[in-house]
């Protein structure tokens, strides 16, 4: 059976899912079903089609479900610089998490490149 937790971009992404969660408890509780929600969907959706992708059994299906991951990984990146913009992020949280969503895309963009 195929695992997709061997996988360093669905390790990324469910480590960057943690962290929205546990910085977004700090946002403003107006914005529950606003920013927090659509933060927190966001960055799970990017793991989250990574696994589905790979549950499918299929190169193109895979490569389908990275490009969906991609697309939420581009989403948590405005969504993290509206955070900070609005001072919900510390500048610190904002550099990490930036970085790590780059990476990200940058590993998804590499993966999607080979199959």
């Amino acid at each position: 059976m195929r695992d997709f937790r061997k996988y360093d971009i669905w390790k990324l992404g469910h480590q960057i899912t943690l962290k929205i969660y546990q910085i977004s408890t700090n946002f403003p509780k107006e914005e529950i079903y606003g920013l927090t929600s659509q933060m927190r969907r966001a960055a799970y959706s990017v793991s989250s089609s990574i696994a589905e992708g790979y549950g499918r059994e299929s190169d193109a299906e895979f490569k389908r479900f990275l490009t969906i991951s991609q697309g939420s990984a581009s989403e948590l990146e405005y969504f993290t610089t509206l955070a900070r913009d609005l001072d919900y992020l510390i500048e610190g949280d904002f550099e990490v998490l930036n970085d790590e969503v780059n990476k990200l895309k940058r590993s998804l963009n590499r993966l999607i490149n080979k199959i």
